[in-house]
């Protein structure tokens, strides 16, 4: 079984993505950059974690930043267990 799921998206996917993650009680993670830590995806994940600065090539298409992300999450999921 799926326990989260990262989304490395925003908008209205990204959204749409928690909304059936949230039905199906899988935890949701969004990612954001500085430029959109108001967006909502940011805000209706059940956890969102910063990937760096505004432009796209700094922070959304950094794959390490993204994994990172990743990583991190996934060790606090494991630490609850």
């Amino acid at each position: 079984m799926i326990e989260s799921v990262l989304v490395a998206n925003r908008g209205e996917i990204a959204r749409r993505i928690f909304r059936a993650a949230r039905a199906l009680g899988v935890r949701s993670v969004a990612v954001y950059s500085d430029a959109d830590a108001d967006w909502p995806h940011a805000r209706e994940a059940d956890e969102s974690v910063l990937i760096g600065p505004g432009p796209a090539r700094e922070s959304y298409l950094n794959i390490e930043r993204v994994l990172d992300a990743a990583h991190r999450t996934v060790g606090v999921l494991r630490a609850r267990q």
